[in-house]
Order: structure tokens, then sequence, then C-alpha cells
């Protein structure tokens, strides 16, 4: 753990917070904000703005954070644990797939309907629930990444702008990322919720191409995208903590 971050973890000349939390700082930033992500506290503020002025803002904001942190955390509780195992099923694009599994000289996985057939390898050093979570993350993450990126090339193309590419990333704390340049992250996981879901991710990202920021005229072009993005949107935060492996 970064020695910047241990630092922030209670704020000096004032009470002990109950819960830990990041300060990420920012010349490009006007404004204090929290944000909380599967049970994780981030607060970013100018670079200009003194500690005890963010150290005041975080206490004043305190019962609201940990309300949002015991909600997240009750969530994250729920989430459930997948099998690796034969028979098991696991969420694709909101609908589920039964794992079938044989062995064979090499390792490959084929998606036959609603069966993904994974063939281990019987030349393998690795355990079998091992070598099927190996094998099946490393598929998910193909159809990520060509859904993904079909995806996006769609909405730029309709509004007109360009992008540097997409890479995905598996992370606890945000489902997409797009860059200044325009390079755009996906996190691949984001397969295991409905497509109009994906949609609405590839949505919110696409128009950070146009705004970099969440303002209105941001909001109005991520509709222009995802007519429904709010139920989207709100769907993800529901349920979020529970899509991944």
């Amino acid at each position: 753990m970064p020695l910047s971050f241990l630092k922030n973890l209670h704020p000096k000349n004032t009470s002990p917070l109950p819960f830990a939390f990041e300060l990420v700082r920012s010349t490009r930033r006007r404004s204090i904000s929290i944000e909380i992500s599967k049970a994780q506290v981030v607060v970013r503020a100018p670079q200009f703005v003194a500690r005890h002025e963010i150290e005041k803002f975080i206490h004043e904001k305190s019962a609201w954070v940990q309300q949002k942190l015991q909600q997240q955390e009750l969530q994250l509780s729920a989430a459930p644990i997948y099998s690796f195992t034969p028979d098991s099923t696991l969420p694709y694009l909101g609908e589920p797939l039964t794992l079938v599994v044989h062995k064979q000289s090499k390792a490959d996985v084929v998606r036959y309907g609603d069966k993904l057939l994974v063939i281990l390898s019987s030349r393998a050093r690795v355990g079998e629930t091992t070598q099927i979570r190996r094998l099946v993350c490393g598929w998910y993450q193909q159809q990520a990444f060509t859904l993904l990126q079909h995806k996006t090339d769609l909405a730029v193309a309709k509004l007109g702008v360009r992008h540097l590419g997409i890479t995905l990333k598996a992370t606890r704390s945000k489902w997409g990322h797009c860059t200044a340049r325009g390079a755009i992250q996906y996190n691949w996981q984001i397969m295991l919720a409905p497509e109009a879901v994906v949609d609405y991710l590839v949505a919110h990202e696409v128009s950070h191409l146009l705004h970099h920021n969440h303002s209105p005229a941001f909001w109005a072009v991520v509709e222009q995208l995802c007519p429904d993005y709010k139920k989207h949107r709100a769907w993800l935060k529901a349920h979020g903590a529970q899509l991944m492996f």
C-alpha cells in the first residue's frame, strides 16, 4: 500500500473518521468531491485547497459516507461466488451459460447456444478448477474486446469523433475510463451484465470524447447514444458489485 494512502487514513487535527479514504489532488479540479465505489472511498480535491478545508468537508459528509459504505458492503457480501466446475452456470450478457467440461490434448473454449464447452488440456500442470477459471476468463476477455470494440466504433461514428483504441482491465473501482487523449479502457467483467447495460457503458465512455466531465451537456450526449441510460445506469449501480469473477 503506498505511503501517501496510509497518511490519509485519518485526517490530522480532527477526530478520527470511522472509515479509510484515499486523497487524490488535481490541478484541473475546482471543487472537492467524494466518490464511493465497491465500499472504497476516494476524495478528489483541487491542488490549491488547504488540507484542513478538505478534512472539514469530509467530516461534514461523514454520515452520508458511512450510510453509502454500509449499503455497498451489504451488496458486496451478497455478491455471488461463481463456481468454475462442470455444470455450473455463469452469466454472459445477462443470460446463463452452463459449463460443459472435457479433456483433450489441446485446451479450448467454444460456445454452443447456452452451453460453454471448456476443453481442458491433458498436459496442464495445474488443477482442473484453476484451468477452467483461466480458460473461461480468457474467453470472456476475448469476447469483451470484440464486442466492445465494435460497439465503440459504432458510437464514435454516430457522434463523428475519433478514439485512440480500447483496452481491457478488471478493476474493482470503475467500469470504464476515457483519457483526455481519447484512449478508452473498459472493465471486461461488464460482460456479466445484460447487453443493454454494456451499451450504456460504451455510451458513457464515448461521450467523454466530447465532454470530459459529467455536465448536463455530457449526459445529453449519453442520452443521444443510449435513450434509456438512466435505467441501465441504475441497474449497474444496484448490481455492479455482483459482476466479478
